[in-house]
């Protein structure tokens, strides 16, 4: 039995709980109810918690703010930590240098359950494949639920659960980061390209937290794996699970794109056509990957052939992603507001035929703009730059595209209205974090909707 096993069937163990937000104070709440004795500790001062201070005042929870003091490791017996909170934290480190065990609120919440786990993760298209394959499984009449990173803790959801119901579960590189026992029945690596790089501080330790999906796996387990990407088709050498592969090309296990068809490979090297892409619900390449994800592990679970079938041709799409806000003078205006990366923007940027006038900018994390050359010189004909990135976007693409800047993200909706002519798209695509400007993507995104809808 694993130290931090020991720890959490133990009995009033003092609990600490690191972070504020939603993770935090459900992991909190979720201890309390347990018999523990938790402690939450948030450096953010009051002023900007308090939602947070009501919520742990009224259930009776022990708790700081503005200061990580003294008292969050004095007697702690185990951390558990919210997304987001880096390793290089002096709490952390603290900690680590005590020898206390920290573990993601994840694992914390995974302890608790024997309900089956599908694990989604991957730079992009996570949201959309956890929330599509929740739909399959929903659609198809088994009790499921989305949960983890696409918006409501798994902490959050274990109140009065059915054992019946499947955990389809979004997994962030932070959550997996810290994981011990967690041991999904089916996990997925959708991809993996350089992301969150200053809190993992390289490359290879983004790829390793990612392939921490089937750490714990074993042979009755399923792993999908992304074969056409070399990081995510690397966790093959050290998965013990059964692995099936998604691709645009022929796989001996899983599924793949043979012209149009969605087509099942099964154990035996035996090939099923599902159905054609064209009649899949949500647009691009990359919803072809994900549309494969989801369908094997609805297969895994033995969801009929029909069933996902209807599911995928049923299922729109997650908001901030590709999501469709308004036409307005044949002029189509797409929220892609949860495109915080160059390599979720250019997936954006290849899903359309008509002429973009793409919107980008906010906080870069050494955004390599030169990846998107090829894809906005085939699709774009306007670029309207905002944020920090302002000036790195129009210097980089003015020399070869139309580019205007604008000071906020009205304007450049504004702007991009009076550019675009019949039959074009406004994308919002801005492959870049969100924090220069904004709270988080969804404020970012509900701020360019209501610019949209405001147009005359």
């Amino acid at each position: 039995m694993s130290d931090v096993a020991f720890f959490i069937l133990g009995t009033s163990m003092n609990i600490t709980i690191i972070g504020a937000g939603k993770s935090g104070l459900a992991a909190a709440i979720l201890a309390q109810k347990d018999g523990d004795k938790p402690f939450l500790t948030e450096s953010a001062s009051v002023d900007q918690n308090a939602h947070a201070l009501q919520q742990l005042t009224d259930a009776g929870i022990e708790h700081e703010f503005g200061e990580h003091s003294p008292k969050a490791l004095s007697q702690c017996d185990m951390i558990v930590t919210s997304p987001g909170v880096p390793p290089y934290s002096p709490i952390i480190m603290e900690a680590e240098s005590r020898g206390i065990p920290i573990i993601s609120e994840l694992e914390y919440a995974a302890s608790h359950v024997r309900n089956p786990i599908i694990s989604i993760t991957g730079t992009n298209g996570k949201t959309t494949t956890t929330a599509l394959t929740a739909y399959l499984f929903s659609n198809a009449g088994m009790p499921a639920i989305a949960a983890g990173n696409i918006g409501t803790p798994l902490s959050a959801c274990l109140q009065d659960l059915d054992p019946a119901t499947i955990l389809v579960i979004e997994a962030s590189s932070y959550q997996l980061d810290r994981i011990k026992d967690y041991k999904p029945k089916v996990g997925m690596i959708l991809n993996i390209t350089p992301d969150h790089l200053t809190y993992h501080g390289s490359f290879e330790a983004y790829e390793r937290a990612k392939w921490k999906t089937s750490l714990n796996q074993d042979e009755n387990d399923i792993v999908i794996l992304n074969a056409d990407n070399p990081s995510a088709a690397a966790c093959a050498k050290i998965s013990r699970a059964n692995i099936q592969y998604i691709s645009m090309n022929p796989v001996q296990q899983g599924a793949y794109a043979r012209g149009n068809q969605l087509v099942f490979v099964t154990s035996k090297h035996n090939e099923e056509v599902l159905m054609p892409f064209e009649d899949v619900r949500l647009p691009g390449v990359h919803n072809r990957y994900n549309s494969m994800a989801a369908a094997l592990a609805a297969r895994a679970f033995e969801i009929r052939n029909e069933n996902i079938r209807d599911g995928l041709m049923q299922f729109s799409g997650v908001e901030h992603r590709l999501e469709f806000v308004r036409v307005r003078n044949n002029v189509k205006f797409i929220n892609d507001s949860k495109a915080t990366n160059i390599n979720a923007a250019w997936y954006a940027l290849s899903s359309y035929q008509q002429p973009i006038i793409w919107i980008a900018g906010g906080r870069g994390d050494n955004n390599a703009y030169s990846e998107l050359d090829t894809v906005t010189a085939q699709h774009v004909k306007t670029i309207i730059a905002i944020g920090e990135e302002q000036e790195a976007i129009f210097n980089h693409f003015c020399t070869s595209k139309r580019c205007l800047k604008a000071e906020s993200l009205e304007e450049a909706t504004q702007l991009a209205s009076r550019e675009a002519l019949s039959g074009d798209i406004v994308l919002f695509s801005p492959a870049c974090k969100s924090f220069d400007m904004f709270a988080n993507f969804e404020h970012r995104g509900q701020v360019f909707k209501s610019a949209v809808q405001a147009l005359s």
